[in-house]
């Protein structure tokens, strides 16, 4: 199916977005409503090393400890919605590893909801195991785990997760890696847009049509993508203060070029909530007005960034990312990340209920906003504008990719010119050769990729066959 793009916001202005609500809210798996005036705590989790040799302990680990552990204590702590999201480990793309806890999940979700009322769900996040250098389009060479190419094995992957009791299926597509890893190595932010902004945008359009349709026939909700292969990467090599690897206006940059690639999975038909690690969720919910999953400052047991509490800001799904599970003193590893999730989300919730959730919204973002550049335009009076400048362009792949990464960059000198942001000289420096770059790029699309394919052609495994050009 072609993809139907966004060239609106679906917000009037950034003071109409809020945490809790989305101007198109999605009902699922048993009772959840996501975006539908409450914010849905959603726990993420790993399974201990080992569990993974045969496929029935590794049902066991992932349905009669792990969803059993969070299910009892949402009930214990009265927590009235829970969404698991399962993340597949590579052994999980054997059919014979993942039937069996897809349908385990499912059945233990009804059974809570049933018994006890609680509104529950289970995301399954897929497996991108396509690898460039072996084809990310079918017909190409490599095996995957279902003893087919990579490619064909991806889809076959969401055909099992849809026909065997998901509520909700994601993935972290690989799309544009080749060039972001580049990219991100040599501070090159042309090589990001081409990869990131452009080739990642073809490939999501490739592989979201075909969940989309798998979804639809399973009536199962395709939730979305996140650009967690590129932008947190580079975010991550940026890391904090400490750090200088990556200058984190770089960092900020890339990120508002994933919004529009990762926005591509609601164009071919994705209704979100999108998948927690996209740190480029913000923007995306100003324009599309899907319901958004975030994480931030509940992830601790995952990962640090430099704006855990602004990422709640407006979002609709509340995650701490990932943790494996092992005994706590306050019970299993699940337990205890779901009750610091659960408590957050009530706070949000109660100041929906009191009438508080802009102040509550405005105190998380202010909190970080002049943390660091990444924060600083992911604040959501800056998203939106970001928003604006790839909605005007959203016809075009290249050129609101392009305008996401200029607007950002323009935004963060703005507020480095108030003094409202501060920069080092080096991470300004970056900055203006970022906008005086993107500002020198052609203007058609044609000319763009005549460029980048003959500047680019050397790196290591780019092949713009995988991208159908």
């Amino acid at each position: 199916m072609a993809a139907t793009r966004f060239t609106k916001m679906a917000y009037g202005s950034p003071d109409e977005i809020v945490f809790g609500t989305a101007k198109s809210p999605v009902s699922y798996g048993f009772g959840m409503k996501a975006g539908a005036g409450r914010v849905i705590p959603e726990l993420n989790y790993a399974p201990r090393p080992g569990t993974e040799k045969d496929p029935a302990r590794l049902k066991k680990e992932y349905v009669d400890y792990i969803s059993k552990d969070a299910l009892n204590r949402a009930i214990t702590l009265g927590f009235p919605d829970l969404q698991l999201e399962t993340e597949w480990i590579a052994q999980m793309g054997n059919k014979k590893f993942a039937i069996p806890v897809v349908e385990g999940q499912a059945e233990i979700a009804e059974k809570y909801h049933k018994e006890w009322g609680i509104n529950t769900a289970v995301r399954q996040t897929l497996p991108d195991q396509r690898e460039a250098e072996e084809g990310l389009r079918p017909g190409r060479k490599g095996k995957g785990s279902f003893g087919m190419p990579y490619p064909e094995a991806l889809f076959q992957a969401c055909e099992v997760a849809a026909e065997n009791g998901a509520s909700v299926i994601s993935c972290e597509t690989m799309g544009g890696k080749e060039l972001a890893d580049h990219a991100v190595t040599e501070g090159d932010p042309v090589a990001f847009l081409y990869g990131v902004g452009y080739l990642g945008s073809i490939d999501m359009e490739f592989v979201w049509s075909e969940f989309v349709n798998i979804c639809k026939k399973n009536k199962v909700v395709p939730g979305g993508d996140t650009n967690c292969s590129g932008a947190n990467t580079s975010m991550f090599m940026a890391g904090g203060m400490l750090d200088n690897d990556v200058q984190r206006t770089f960092s900020a940059v890339t990120r508002a070029i994933s919004a529009a690639r990762t926005m591509v999975a609601m164009e071919c038909g994705a209704t979100g909530p999108d998948k927690d690690c996209g740190y480029e969720g913000p923007i995306i919910k100003t324009i599309t007005g899907r319901p958004s999953a975030q994480e931030g400052k509940n992830c601790q047991c995952a990962h640090a960034d430099l704006q855990g509490n602004l990422m709640a800001q407006i979002t609709d799904l509340w995650s701490n990312e990932s943790v494996e599970y092992h005994p706590e003193f306050g019970g299993s590893s699940v337990q205890c990340w779901l009750g610091s999730l659960g408590y957050e989300v009530a706070l949000m919730n109660c100041a929906i209920a009191t009438g508080n959730e802009k102040t509550l919204r405005d105190l998380y973002m202010i909190t970080d906003r002049t943390r660091g550049p990444e924060g600083y335009m992911l604040a959501f009076d800056n998203a939106y504008k970001v928003g604006e400048a790839i909605a005007k362009e959203g016809k075009n792949i290249y050129l609101r990719a392009k305008a996401a990464g200029l607007t950002a960059a323009k935004v963060i000198k703005e507020g480095n010119d108030k003094k409202e942001l501060g920069l080092t000289t080096k991470q300004r420096d970056v900055l203006l050769g970022i906008i005086k770059e993107f500002e020198a790029l052609p203007a058609e699309e044609s000319k763009f990729f005549e460029y980048c394919d003959k500047k680019y052609k050397d790196i290591y495994n780019y092949n713009k066959k995988n991208y159908g050009l």
